[in-house]
């Protein structure tokens, strides 16, 4: 997936359900940087470390029961040494408990449509009823990096130290290319070797994701390869960015009749290298729109086609707010709509 379109370049069973191990800790992740940059939590905030945390079975950060860990140090032992200790004492400390912890995990999966996702824990040891498919997981990835970059910096730490204890960061890519920069790596028997890697090259970011490997080298070998595909085989440039007025859309019945349009968002596009000539895009804008019209509401679409297939669009929305005309201005335009249809 193209990180800044969000184009898939190539999939395989990207909507099957499979068990997401330690990937799960990327929502965990997410979670805690959204309370972070809410300022509900801060860096140096403390948290008592529970025994049912200190207890956790699987890859640790050997937080002793009872003791107090900043915040900044639970989420980097999550994150660079895969510690379900601190991703339930996150858990405990965002929500209360695991179960009410899910439930958030679980929203905001739905707002990021994260279809083929449930969470059920917030370290990803199995369960029949946690699961995430590929695609999922490269929406997420994509949020994250996205919606946290200082945070999201993290990922590409290659290792760290707590309670007296050195553990490396398990994404061996982070070794091998000096252009990738996260994300996860997870791992258990049913699950097989999984690894979420995303990569920056030429100001163009990707992102791949590998599930169910048979070994911790050949989920490195099969993200290099998808992240050397991508970066070969296509391009990505900025064709019109945000808050940008493109066109005008015909408003009835408000204080104004035209209302500037344009995108919420910078609309990337990713096409085949040295394509970029063969590119077409279109606009398409409503002339139904009736006063008042906020700013920000839907007007038309923006398409872009590549050898006859759409391969990006985005809303074309209201720059502006058009507030309702006067009583005159609406009966004069209620006259002229008639006579239109």
């Amino acid at each position: 997936m193209d990180a800044g379109s969000g184009r898939v370049l190539a999939e395989q069973d990207a909507d099957a359900h499979l068990e997401p191990a330690s990937l799960t800790k990327i929502m965990t992740a997410y979670i805690a940087f959204q309370e972070l940059s809410k300022g509900k939590l801060h860096v140096d905030d403390m948290v008592t470390i529970s025994p049912n945390a200190a207890k956790a079975e699987g890859s640790r950060m050997f937080a002793e029961p009872g003791s107090s860990v900043a915040i900044e140090n639970l989420l980097k032992g999550m994150i660079i040494q895969s510690g379900n200790d601190a991703s339930i004492a996150l858990a405990e400390h965002i929500a209360g408990n695991e179960a009410a912890f899910a439930e958030i995990m679980n929203q905001n999966a739905t707002r990021l449509g994260m279809v083929n996702t449930h969470y059920v824990n917030s370290m990803g040891l199995p369960n029949p009823q946690h699961y995430a498919s590929a695609r999922d997981l490269a929406i997420l990835s994509r949020a994250l990096i996205a919606d946290f970059p200082d945070y999201y910096k993290w990922h590409s730490i290659k290792e760290f130290t707590f309670n007296n204890i050195k553990q490396p960061n398990r994404n061996r890519l982070l070794w091998q290319d000096p252009t990738v920069d996260g994300v996860k790596t997870g791992h258990t028997s049913g699950a097989g070797y999984c690894l979420v890697a995303s990569a920056v090259r030429n100001n163009m970011r990707l992102i791949a994701v590998v599930m169910g490997a048979k070994s911790d080298r050949i989920r490195a070998t099969a993200n290099a390869d998808l992240l050397n595909y991508g970066f070969r085989y296509y391009e990505s440039r900025p064709l019109y960015r945000a808050n940008e007025k493109l066109t005008e859309a015909h408003v009835w019945k408000g204080a104004e009749s035209l209302v500037p349009a344009g995108l919420k968002q910078d609309f990337i596009v990713t096409f085949p290298r040295g394509q970029y000539d063969s590119l077409k895009a279109s606009m398409e804008v409503g002339n139904k729109s009736i006063a008042p019209v906020q700013a920000g509401d839907k007007l038309g679409e923006v398409k872009v086609s590549y050898n006859d297939e759409v391969i990006a669009r985005q809303d074309l929305v209201a720059l502006e707010t058009v507030e309702k005309g006067g009583i005159f201005k609406r009966l004069f335009d209620e006259i002229a709509m008639q006579i239109k249809k």
